[in-house]
């Protein structure tokens, strides 16, 4: 729901975005009143020494220098456990000047034309700055005030740009929600959702990470399943079985969801079963059949697409009655989409005797565990050579020479896909399934920065939005036929979802 003309947020609108050229001038009351028009407390007085102060203006921050000597520097604006705040300005109009004209000025230096000029590569690169020097006071931030989710960079009267970092462990800050809607424009403040959105980032960061909303709905669905194996197992049927039966269900629960399947084909399906139970094992088994070969599905009067994986070479369904159906179709009416990958290796643990599974080393590992490993290890170090490399081709394109910095991107692009990960010890895939969406979405930002420096260029944006990285390239080892199925079957699900978030982030550039 977008709000229609609220004076409140139209004057905000009309009285700042005339603004520019005065970053120092202007940033703490742009910030106030954007404090009051999310309706947020204002920051706190600033006292003589304010390294303590939770949310301020202005907080100061000691940095350490490489030759053993610190100095220090201030935060434009602070809130502890929520974000940290650097300010830009850039204009609007041609021979403007933005604090980054200022400061090379400052020291001698001569700045090209375009530097500042909003919608160039001068003020992007200003703005990339800013990020890097906010990043760089969370570094040195005291440990007793742990690492924000959010860093935010704003262009006083234009735009704030939305970066996070759920994991808390300070590294690299990512575009949030994701890198086709991280940066707000002042008219989009007109937005109901927009300014919920930054209200939340004041008032209860932790409630916009993602991980959180899908292990919510995933523990409501395992509960369910939970309740179902224990109950098959009851009637008879093995815990491998069970299992087996449950992932297929699963998977096409998902499928359903993220556009694999007809949306609520299958739920529409099982609820048509209740009342011709017997018919539930001999539909479900040609669908599957169906899934594994593909073609024309009787159950779902839908041609299909051919599942592979072998996930459905084995299309065995075990006969439910009504408890147990209704509880299919209450996991099914949930949103797929915000299922973590780690039900799957719940399901594996219920594969295996409790000796089997001491025995290979088989446990659920919960995704922030994933992140703190993958994150340090795979993407970290991947990040800060993009971060060189978008610094060398803006060097390049201030000189001039436009096609060496499109080939400077295109080089990390072309190593980003050459990577490979192997875990030795899979299980379900959890950690295969983490590094794979990481590094998707780190190829998704580097077509788009692409796509921006061709651009600059051409006047208009070209992008190819087809992935270089492979689910091929990532390998996993383990013991347990099962796991390996699991594992495969995780893999298919981040790509899909990694898919239909680049499609969605493509749809959108070529829309501007």
């Amino acid at each position: 729901m977008t709000a229609e003309l609220n004076p409140d947020i139209e004057a905000f609108i009309n009285r700042w975005q005339p603004s520019g050229g005065s970053e120092r001038a202007n940033y703490q009351l742009f910030l106030a009143e954007l404090c009051d028009l999310l309706e947020v407390p204002r920051p706190d007085p600033a006292t003589p020494d304010n390294r303590e102060n939770g949310y301020v203006f202005e907080r100061t921050v000691k940095v350490d220098l490489h030759d053993g000597n610190s100095t220090t520097n201030f935060i434009d604006l602070y809130r502890q456990g929520s974000f940290v705040c650097e300010t830009k300005q850039g204009v609007n109009q041609q021979g403007g000047e933005d604090l980054l004209s200022s400061t090379m000025a400052a020291a001698g230096k001569q700045q090209k034309a375009g530097h500042g000029k909003r919608g160039t590569a001068g003020w992007d690169k200003s703005m990339q700055l800013a990020k890097k020097q906010a990043e760089r006071y969370i570094k040195h931030l005291p440990a007793s005030d742990g690492r924000p989710p959010f860093l935010l960079v704003v262009d006083v009267g234009y735009v704030i740009e939305i970066f996070a970092e759920f994991s808390r462990s300070g590294g690299n800050y990512t575009p949030f929600p994701d890198v086709r809607s991280h940066r707000i424009t002042l008219e989009q403040l007109r937005s109901d959702e927009i300014r919920q959105r930054l209200q939340k980032i004041w008032t209860a960061p932790e409630s916009l990470d993602p991980a959180r909303i899908s292990a919510a709905v995933t523990r409501d669905i395992a509960s369910r399943l939970a309740k179902l194996a224990k109950s098959l197992e009851a009637d008879g049927h093995s815990a491998e079985r069970v299992s087996g039966f449950l992932m297929r269900c699963l998977f096409t629960m998902f499928s359903e969801d993220t556009g694999l399947l007809e949306e609520r084909s299958f739920t529409t399906l099982l609820e048509s079963l209740r009342k011709e139970i017997d018919f539930f094992v001999p539909s479900m088994e040609q669908l599957w059949a169906t899934m594994n070969s593909g073609g024309m599905s009787l159950q779902l009067r839908r041609k299909l697409l051919r599942f592979n994986g072998g996930l459905f070479s084995d299309n065995e369904a075990l006969p439910v009655n009504a408890d147990q159906l209704e509880l299919l179709i209450e996991s099914a009416k949930a949103d797929w989409r915000y299922v973590e990958p780690a039900i799957f290796g719940t399901l594996l643990e219920r594969a295996l005797n409790p000796i089997e599974r001491h025995k290979l080393g088989a446990h659920y590992t919960p995704r922030e565990y994933v992140e703190r490993l993958v994150l340090p290890t795979i993407i970290e170090p991947l990040r800060a050579d993009w971060d060189a490399a978008v610094a060398a081709a803006m060097l390049l394109e201030d000189n001039g020479k436009h096609d060496e910095a499109v080939k400077t991107l295109r080089g990390f692009l072309y190593s980003l896909c050459q990577l490979k990960v192997l875990d030795p010890a899979c299980g379900s895939g959890n950690f295969l399934y983490v590094a794979f969406r990481e590094l998707y979405k780190l190829e998704t930002e580097v077509l788009c920065r692409i796509a921006e420096f061709a651009s600059t260029q051409s006047g208009k944006r070209q992008l190819s939005w087809a992935s270089a990285i492979r689910t091929t390239s990532f390998f996993g080892i383990d013991i347990n036929p099962f796991a390996v199925e699991l594992a495969k079957t995780t893999l298919n699900i981040a790509k899909k979802i990694a898919f239909e978030e680049r499609k969605a982030t493509v749809q959108e550039l070529f829309a501007q």
